[in-house]
């Protein structure tokens, strides 16, 4: 029975978007239909049962959903191509009842693309399976909606011969968790509704495998929150958004006399990033070796090198040559303590000095943290504000260093597992800090079953336990059942 329904509710899904061609309907739509089941004890659901599934997870223990979609992907061989997708799911104790996960569309000419909506995209660099993720973008929390456009993925300059190549793109968006926020977060906090988003990155890579086996990466991300209304002890900020505050959040300025003085002083908006460097070794096409560091930082003090970069996610990426036990392998260690200091004095005509310490990652003075619906936009281990029982939106252990392996194989033809574990110390944030350190271990181990017989069926099976303090101890299982095919479209599609 379950086999016909979801091609039909997903069929029922595609209608909300009627416009796409029909040209390329009959081979190539995809549906996916998802049911997730997840029983826990303790405080909350276990860390890696819930972070980095683009927020469609919840805190509250015994949790579940039921997650339908259908998707024209884009054919990446044609010269003009166009995809669109609609993915939705009703939940129980979860942040709402339904979900819009994704509803977008996308259209790439030569290597030009364009998209509009919501849709799960994955940051740049690190391993999106067995990585904590990356800094500024690391697929912890909901799509923004947003009109996204540049070049999405790396394209060779003319004449090198593909020995170099760039992406990039410049986003504009808005944030969609006003009404979460009004319903949960204590009214005696800091909060801001309506708010706006920008994001832009540029990437550059180096060499080429197919003659020399050595490839490095340098590239920058950006993003800000801009515009919307700041509420603080009865108090209302409303902040402008006109056509020279998205030109502002495009190229980071002062604020004008229309925004609070802190903004005039430094930067308008939370403008925040990343610096992002990978080296890669890859000899063979079925094994290599990746080395990167990620430097994050808020407003300028960071950005270059006014201040010594002793923060940042180093990582080293394995993938081994070709076997059942082990086929790719992650670790990555974390430092979050310093943030350019301890101490910041914005100066004044009385005394004309700049000390920009204490940048206090994802957190910032008028906006909500760096997060969306309660979950970090960022790396999960900072921990994100959906865990606070003070319901605050506001990030309270960024002073941290913590470790992290992953690691996962294929033993047997249907069978495949995944493994994390995470260990971290905390020191809550400058401005309030934990009397004593608070500590957490996070681990998981997942199994996942494709039965051959069952073609596109696919069960997942993961168990998950956190200890110490600063999130507390917990323990659960989830169940995980789903079923990708194709509509309409010929039987020997890969599933």
């Amino acid at each position: 029975m379950m086999h016909k329904l979801f091609p039909l509710l997903a069929l029922a899904a595609v209608s909300l978007f009627p416009s796409v061609a029909k040209a390329e309907w009959n081979d190539s739509i995809r549906y996916h239909g998802e049911i997730g089941i997840n029983i826990a004890g303790g405080e909350h659901t276990p860390f890696w049962l819930m972070n980095n599934k683009y927020g469609l997870s919840s805190v509250e223990r015994n949790n579940g959903y039921l997650r339908l979609g259908a998707f024209h992907d884009m054919d990446t061989t044609r010269r003009f191509t166009w995809g669109a997708g609609v993915d939705l799911a009703v939940a129980a104790r979860f942040s709402s009842v339904f979900v819009v996960q994704q509803l977008y569309a996308e259209a790439k000419y030569r290597c030009l693309n364009i998209m509009a909506g919501s849709k799960e995209m994955s940051g740049f660099i690190s391993n999106s399976d067995l990585a904590t993720g990356n800094l500024t973008y690391s697929g912890n929390a909901r799509p923004i909606p947003q009109v996204r456009v540049g070049i999405f993925d790396y394209a060779d300059f003319w004449g090198t011969k593909g020995w170099f190549a760039v992406k990039g793109y410049i986003a504009y968006g808005k944030f969609t968790d006003n009404r979460w926020i009004e319903s949960w977060v204590n009214k005696n906090s800091k909060y801001t509704l309506n708010t706006l988003y920008h994001s832009k990155a540029i990437f550059f890579r180096g060499g080429n495998t197919k003659k020399f086996p050595l490839e490095f990466e340098l590239g920058l991300e950006m993003a800000t929150q801009f515009g919307g209304q700041s509420y603080s002890n009865g108090h209302v900020t409303y902040m402008p958004h006109g056509w020279k505050n998205f030109i502002k959040a495009l190229i980071p300025m002062k604020g004008g006399d229309d925004t609070p003085a802190g903004e005039q002083v430094n930067v308008e908006g939370n403008m925040l990033g990343s610096w992002n460097f990978a080296l890669a070794w890859k000899p063979k096409s079925d094994w290599s070796v990746k080395l990167y560091y990620q430097h994050f930082y808020e407003d300028h003090s960071m950005l270059f090198f006014d201040y010594p970069w002793k923060d940042g996610l180093w990582g080293v990426e394995a993938k081994f040559p070709k076997n059942r036990w082990i086929s790719e392998a992650v670790y990555e260690f974390i430092y979050n303590k310093d943030q350019s200091g301890s101490v910041y004095w914005d100066h004044t005509p009385e005394i004309n000095e700049q000390v920009s310490g204490r940048d206090n990652y994802y957190n910032h003075g008028i906006y909500n943290g760096w997060q969306h619906w309660g979950m970090g936009i960022g790396n999960p281990l900072i921990i994100s504000p959906i865990y606070n029982a003070n319901h605050s939106l506001s990030f309270l252990s960024n002073r941290m260093w913590g470790h992290h392996l992953g690691f996962k194989g294929q033993p047997l033809d249907e069978l495949g597992y995944r493994v994390l574990a995470s260990y971290q110390k905390s020191w809550g944030t400058y401005e309030m800090p934990f009397p004593e350190t608070k500590t957490s271990f996070n681990l998981m181990a997942e199994v996942t079953y494709k039965p051959k017989k069952l073609k596109g069926w696919q069960a997942d099976l993961a168990f998950g336990m956190d200890s110490g303090p600063l999130i507390g101890n917990s323990y659960g299982a989830m169940l995980k059942i789903s079923k990708t095919g194709w509509l309409f479209g010929p039987k020997n599609k890969k599933q």
